[in-house]
């Protein structure tokens, strides 16, 4: 555990926070869109395609954030092959990054390949060669793709928390629940992204309200992983006696979530002002998982472990 040993801080660049972020949004949308798709009625297909290009536009721009935080660009397939032994593949089932590095492409892939087959269906492909890949995604192979998208989707969106935990740094280290909180913000942001977009792509007010309804259960889990988050760190707590610590407060509890599950909760009509509750209550959900995802990494970056460790 981190109380007795510590490590230096990982050199990431700035490129990491909007990954962990995007990452957990597309993988949230993803993992909607997949149930959905199942379980979904026929008019329920507007927020299945969202979700869909929410993923995909997602996992690409993840990918290539992931990418340039390398530092050496160029040197990313070095994660997926054997750069000596072509076209062996490069995978190392102990290692957490290789399982994210392939994780991130086949969620791409699943996310891309949905896509094309939403376009295809609606009549909306003018490439040929896309239009054929795209007509085979469609039918039970649709929802065979789609299903492993959400899976690997939530995957995504619970690894970057995962990835955090096994370094040996203050506050990732010192708690299980992160993987846990990361995969319950993904859920949440993934829902407030889609009902801000889904009424733009022909989205019901049904369909709506129905992911009204689960972004306030999600929250609600959020909140509760979060506490318990908080209360297994012990007296690592006193990290949060800081600008980070009001952050956490102010902008993640109160504007991210608290804010957001009034505005939830509150009855309302769809469609002109009485629609905007609701909307508002998405974009602030997305304010507060970008917020979790900055205070979590700066607060541990931002601090001397062994002042922790002593009690200073």
């Amino acid at each position: 555990m981190s109380d007795t040993f510590f490590s230096g801080a990982p050199h990431w660049t700035w490129f990491i926070i909007p990954y962990f972020f995007v990452g957990g949004l597309a993988g949230g949308a993803s993992f909607l869109a997949a149930v959905i798709d199942l379980f979904g009625k026929p008019e329920d297909r507007p927020v299945v395609r969202t979700g869909h290009n929410v993923a995909a536009v997602g996992a690409i721009l993840s990918g290539l954030l992931l990418t340039i935080d390398l530092g050496k660009p160029l040197r990313f397939w070095h994660m997926l092959f054997q750069s000596e032994n072509l076209p062996a593949i490069m995978f190392k089932p102990w290692s957490p990054i290789s399982f994210g590095a392939w994780a991130i492409l086949l969620f791409g892939l699943c996310s891309v390949l949905s896509v094309l087959g939403a376009r295809a269906e609606e009549g909306r492909l003018q490439n040929p060669a896309l239009r054929a890949v795209g007509g085979t995604v469609r039918g039970g192979v649709a929802k065979l793709v789609s299903g492993a998208g959400g899976l690997l989707g939530i995957f995504v969106a619970g690894y970057t928390g995962v990835l955090l935990s096994v370094t040996n740094r203050p506050i990732w280290a010192d708690s299980p629940w992160l993987g846990a909180l990361f995969v319950a913000s993904g859920a949440s942001t993934g829902a407030a992204t889609l009902i801000l977009l889904g009424p733009r792509r022909g989205a019901t007010e049904q369909a709506v309200h129905r992911l009204s309804a689960f972004d306030t259960r999600a929250l609600v889990v959020e909140l509760l992983i979060l506490v318990l988050f908080l209360v297994s760190l012990g007296s690592v707590n006193r990290v949060w006696l800081s600008f980070w610590g009001l952050l956490l407060v102010v902008g993640v509890i109160g504007l991210g979530i608290l804010v957001p599950l009034g505005l939830h909760l509150k009855p309302t009509s769809f469609g002109g002002l009485a629609a905007r509750p609701i909307a508002n209550a998405a974009k602030l959900v997305l304010l507060g998982g970008f917020l979790l995802r900055l205070a979590t990494m700066l607060a541990s970056e931002g601090i001397e472990r062994y002042r922790v460790a002593a009690g200073i």
